[in-house]
């Protein structure tokens, strides 16, 4: 969408932050949440200040007590043999393998997670976790529990921000994106107990321990977003009083407490997953 698209697209007036704030605010979003946001910044509409006026917005609302995170996935670090988006030759792997930078939570962009998050993991003061492949970052009293201890092993499982978000009974808002954007549900996946659940090999290069440059081969679970809607609807269904949506802009909006989200969604795998295919980028 062009620029001259999105004005259009607007109407009347721009979006401000304190338009937003208020807009969250009218939401659900308090102050001293921790808040996981998932976002498509296009969808609001034009805002004035673009990235630096939302991230503005939302911490405003959440204040000092409050943390906010966001994820800063960078699934462009991973063994070509998986790319199928598109693929490159074979005779390029071992040539990528070897050469390709290792990650920076400091340096790294994000990869497809759209203008909020690249913006937000290079703010001041932001924490952002050690994983080369589903990296969080976090600001707020939280971010250094949310980010620390981010293993290699199963990215978005028991050792990622995902389960410390859980712990800390955290929130989760979708601004413009629907479940399938919705990662939490994939610390459902590593928690459920379905048909065809599998574990599958991941690669990237990190630095070591001795400060070197590495290709570090890790497990995961054989990830697969394809029902995520369908979850995200039956748990809105079945939980009404758990679910407030609303618009911020012209953004379609969702919040909900990430927990009983989580326990729906592996449930809802067991009775229902019969296949996972091995996760590619």
């Amino acid at each position: 969408m062009t620029i001259s698209e999105l004005i259009a697209r607007t109407g009347d007036r721009p979006l401000t932050q304190r338009v937003i704030a208020g807009e969250l605010r009218m939401l659900g979003v308090q102050e001293g949440m921790t808040l996981l946001v998932h976002s498509s910044l296009s969808s609001l509409g034009w805002v004035n200040g673009g990235t630096q006026a939302v991230i503005a917005a939302l911490q405003q609302v959440l204040g000092p007590t409050g943390t906010l995170m966001m994820p800063t996935h960078t699934g462009d670090l991973s063994d070509p043999a998986n790319w199928c988006n598109p693929p490159v030759p074979e005779e390029w792997w071992d040539t990528i393998r070897e050469t390709m930078p290792a990650y920076d939570p400091a340096a790294t962009r994000t990869f497809g997670m759209g203008a909020l998050p690249e913006a937000f993991r290079a703010y001041p003061g932001v924490h952002r976790s050690a994983h080369p492949q589903f990296s969080f970052a976090a600001y707020g009293p939280e971010a250094e529990r949310l980010t620390a201890g981010h293993e290699l092993p199963y990215g978005l499982g028991e050792q990622s921000p995902l389960a410390r978000l859980y712990e800390l009974g955290g929130y989760v808002l979708l601004i413009g994106v629907g479940h399938d954007s919705n990662t939490s549900l994939h610390l459902a996946e590593y928690r459920g107990e379905y048909s065809g659940k599998r574990t599958a090999s991941s690669g990237a290069p990190v630095i070591n321990r001795e400060g070197k440059r590495e290709w570090a081969v890790f497990d995961d679970v054989a990830m697969d977003s394809d029902d995520f809607v369908r979850i995200g609807a039956e748990f809105e269904a079945a939980c009404p009083d758990l679910v407030q949506r609303g618009q911020i802009g012209l953004a379609s909006s969702l919040l909900t407490p990430q927990r009983p989200l989580v326990d729906y969604a592996a449930e809802w795998m067991k009775l229902h997953r019969q296949e996972t295919p091995t996760k590619r980028y």
